[in-house]
């Protein structure tokens, strides 16, 4: 019979066993240790698309509404009531007029003065015109020169609508002066109307971000504006929407190529139906999809006479030279904070 086999050369497996346990059991608590008091991993992918889905956001500080626009009902039948009608209808339906196909002159892009300066330049923080006449003529940093009103409707032309210049003695340009005048019948020279321009929108603490935008711009703005940007034609040959990159869109030299300028001006206009004060995109929105939309192509105008003192430049002017040591990526993008306390008197002037 065999004698039975000793126990004690198994311990050194059993301990094995043991500190292999002991092993799998610390990794398991280090794991679960790290996940709930560890730093913070990157946000998952899905982050931009959240953002870009919020809204609509409460109502803002804009409550009272806008100062109303004469009514063009009361207009007197005369040959002054005439032009001014004339000069609604240029503004309204320009590409009518002086698109591609304009019966007067083939002059702009197709775009329609009122796709920026919406309502016919009536609808309160959408480019609104009411103020226009109290402020001009007046001294523009842009050119360093006195402007009138003729001369801004130009600029209009031939950035905004990528066009020519109306003659200073056309019935046109004549027609458009006079109906802007007329919205601004009764408001004191140099005096603030509420309502006139665009809304004022809080700097981010970052850059914005034209990819969080191009998911934004998916979300609320191509069902109109087109998965390419190419906007929504008329039979007239105007849009319904405005391209907003692309050959037949407002070129570089155009307000609205500023990206603090498009984000104030969708963040109270846009998608349509939106207003100041029931927007639809979060502030954050506005900044994201501005930045995507102004990163897009567009036409080139050579403008060599802008801003003969460039230290008067806005914070976010995207083209250089600079007075100051900002990339021009961060004058186009962001963050503006910093550039604006290294000038004060742009900020004194906002």
């Amino acid at each position: 019979m065999k004698p039975l086999q000793d126990p004690v050369p198994q311990l050194p497996q059993l301990a094995w066993v043991l500190m292999l346990l002991t092993a799998v059991v610390g990794l398991v608590v280090g794991v679960v240790l790290v996940q709930l008091y560890g730093p913070a991993g990157p946000p998952p992918a899905v982050a931009q698309v959240d953002k870009a889905q919020q809204g609509p956001p409460p109502a803002g500080s804009y409550h009272r509404p806008a100062t109303p626009a004469p009514d063009t009902a009361l207009l007197p039948h005369s040959a002054a009531g005439r032009e001014i009608r004339y000069g609604r209808a240029l503004v309204a339906r320009t590409a009518h007029y002086l698109g591609p196909r304009g019966v007067v002159a083939p002059l702009t892009n197709g775009m329609n003065c009122q796709n920026c300066h919406l309502q016919a330049g009536t609808q309160g923080f959408a480019n609104n015109y009411l103020a226009v006449a109290a402020t001009y003529p007046k001294r523009r940093a842009r050119s360093g020169t006195v402007e009138g009103i003729a001369k801004r409707v130009n600029d209009c032309l031939e950035r905004s609508l990528n066009g020519r210049a109306l003659p200073d003695s056309s019935r046109e340009l004549r027609a458009i002066v006079a109906y802007i005048k007329w919205l601004g019948q009764g408001i004191p020279k140099g005096r603030k109307v509420y309502g006139t321009g665009l809304i004022k929108l809080p700097y981010l603490d970052r850059a914005a971000d034209p990819v969080i935008g191009k998911a934004v711009f998916a979300s609320k703005c191509q069902r109109c504006h087109g998965p390419a940007g190419q906007g929504q034609l008329l039979a007239d040959g105007g849009y319904q929407y405005p391209p907003l990159w692309g050959p037949h869109s407002y070129n570089d030299g155009a307000g609205l190529f500023r990206v603090s300028s498009l984000a104030r001006y969708v963040k109270a206009a846009m998608p349509f139906g939106a207003t100041f004060d029931h927007p639809q995109l979060t502030n954050e929105q506005a900044w994201d999809v501005a930045a995507f939309i102004n990163s897009q192509p567009r036409p080139h105008l050579p403008t060599p006479h802008d801003w003969p003192d460039s230290s008067r430049k806005p914070v976010d002017h995207p083209v250089g030279p600079y007075t100051d040591s900002f990339s021009e990526r961060q004058h186009k993008f962001g963050p503006y904070q910093p550039i604006e306390n290294a000038h004060p008197m742009l900020a004194n002037a906002k």
